[in-house]
């Protein structure tokens, strides 16, 4: 499965969620550390559910990056 994860920079690191699993979080000191994170993080995300019998959702969430011109 490929889910969209979402990184954002904290002061001191940088912080990763999944919006298809909620509370899936990580953090860590670089960007390449917290996606190396994440991935860990949606594995036993989902390890848990199943250990769970909780559904697993799909991945449907979808992400692209738009240019804003500046408002004077």
């Amino acid at each position: 499965m490929r889910y969209t994860i979402v990184i954002e920079k904290a002061p001191a690191n940088y912080a990763a969620f999944v919006p298809d699993l909620p509370g899936c979080v990580a953090t860590a000191p670089t960007r390449q550390e917290a996606i190396a994170e994440i991935r860990q993080a949606i594995a036993f995300h989902i390890q848990s559910l199943r250990e769970h019998g909780e559904p697993v959702p799909e991945p449907h969430c979808t992400a692209t990056v738009v240019d804003v011109a500046a408002v004077a």
